[in-house]
């Protein structure tokens, strides 16, 4: 899989897309067609799947999620527990501003249902990703 960037726009978040691990997504997530952004990065993923690295960390530091984009995302991160019955290893780390409880509650939210280390980290907003 190739090395693969999306770059952030008002309404879409920055992704990074990195056949060694590594995937970020960083920023607002309120697409006006939610199925067609994510649908770049879940080929992307069906792909990496094929031949995953070791160890997938997937780093997500959202502002703003919307419904249908919160649904394409734990749809994403689903397919990590694919990848642990496989014999590899994944994790999510998700960070959220101090002030923003809603995200922070849609990581537990996230948490609950995945079968893989899920860290949830408060960040302060002088400290940006």
């Amino acid at each position: 899989m190739e090395y693969t960037e999306i770059i952030a726009t008002n309404t879409t978040p920055l992704i990074l897309l990195n056949h060694q691990g590594t995937i970020e997504i960083i920023g607002k997530c309120i697409p006006e067609n939610s199925a067609e952004f994510w649908g770049r990065v879940q080929e992307w993923f069906f792909g990496y799947m094929k031949n995953p690295a070791s160890h997938t960390t997937i780093i997500i530091q959202i502002d703003y999620l919307n419904t249908s984009s919160s649904k394409e995302l734990l749809h994403l991160l689903y397919n990590l527990n694919e990848m642990v019955q496989q014999g590899k290893t994944a994790e999510v780390k998700w960070y959220y501003y101090a002030e923003d409880a809603d995200m922070k509650e849609v990581g537990k939210d996230y948490a609950h249902m995945l079968k893989v280390p899920f860290e949830i980290s408060e960040i302060k907003l002088e400290h940006i990703i």
